[in-house]
């Protein structure tokens, strides 16, 4: 988790994988959907812990996108 001095986009949301919350965004806002994401960086494939934040994460994202 980050604290108020670090950058929010460097924060880990998969702990399996080291996937950062920048990763996520960046490839969302290319197009890829979460089963995508997961394939492209490994998040959501080991222990699960993560699924809920990414998801939530992607709809907060779809919202400012307009989708």
């Amino acid at each position: 988790m980050t604290t108020n001095n670090d950058d929010p986009d460097n924060e880990v949301m998969c702990y399996c994988s080291g996937t950062r919350r920048k990763q996520i965004r960046e490839l969302f806002l290319q197009g890829n959907d979460m089963d995508a994401i997961s394939r492209r960086t490994g998040a959501l494939t080991g222990c699960g812990g993560c699924e809920w934040d990414v998801e939530i994460y992607l709809e907060e994202l779809a919202k400012v996108q307009g989708n």
